[in-house]
């Protein structure tokens, strides 16, 4: 699943972006990678790790959920329905 999020100009500022994104490790563990910065330069990555893929799946939707708190719009989503 990828999801990718942008907030729009304020106050002169450039806008945000920030993309989330589940990988699967070799040992059958998955990780939630989280990249944000500002759009058009390189951004801060961070990843968390989880044992399975329905608790890396609900990091995500907690994640999406508290930027779009803050703002942000979904712009692009692929991958598995989020029910």
């Amino acid at each position: 699943m990828r999801i990718y999020m942008q907030l729009g100009m304020t106050d002169n500022k450039p806008p945000k972006f920030c993309s989330l994104h589940l990988q699967e490790d070799l040992l059958g563990g998955w990780s939630l990678v989280r990249e944000s910065g500002i759009q058009g330069s390189y951004g801060k990555v961070v990843k968390m790790h989880y044992g399975d893929h329905q608790s890396a799946l609900e990091a995500l939707v907690e994640v999406r959920g508290a930027y779009i708190d803050k703002g942000f719009r979904v712009v692009f989503a692929q991958g598995e329905s989020q029910g």
